[in-house]
């Protein structure tokens, strides 16, 4: 075989000593370059697993706290209507309340403007009773004045 080697031109001990510098030269970038990139890229894929992992955990959290937020906001929107239920209620009834007491107070002011008005009626009559009185007093006072100055002394003269 090394005749055919030499026929060509090709020294074998020199074939042989690039073969072992080519297994170590490969050996080498297998150890310190193939090995470690192949590392960096399963380390990658790791991150790259375990963050689409984590934004699906995330998406699903979102969904479930946008769930619940809907929730906290429809039993809030109940609430809300039951406590202004509440207050319209107790508003009419405070309504009616004051209404009631309105009437009260203004059936109690005419009963008193009644009892003042007949009271007013009252001492106006009694005024009036006693002015007629007086000017009866008066009218008999000026007949007896005007017969007594007529001169008969308020005696008729019998004929």
């Amino acid at each position: 075989m090394g005749e055919l080697f030499s026929v060509f031109g090709v020294n074998w001990q020199l074939l042989i000593i690039q073969g072992i510098n080519f297994a170590v030269l490969l050996g080498a970038l297998t150890y310190f370059l193939y090995k470690p990139m192949m590392k960096m890229i399963d380390e990658r894929r790791a991150q790259i697993a375990e963050g689409v992992r984590k934004a699906e955990e995330a998406d699903r959290s979102l969904m479930a706290a946008k769930e619940e937020g809907e929730a906290l906001v429809g039993a809030a929107a109940r609430e809300a209507e039951a406590l202004a239920a509440a207050a319209r209620a107790r508003a009419d009834e405070k309504g009616s309340e004051i209404i009631k007491t309105a009437e009260a107070k203004a059936e109690a002011t005419m009963r008193d403007a009644a009892a003042r008005a007949e009271e007013s009626k009252r001492i106006a009559l009694q005024e009036s009773q006693r002015e007629i009185a007086r000017t009866a007093m008066l009218a008999a006072e000026k007949i007896l004045l005007a017969r007594h100055s007529l001169g008969d002394g308020g005696r008729e003269k019998k004929a």
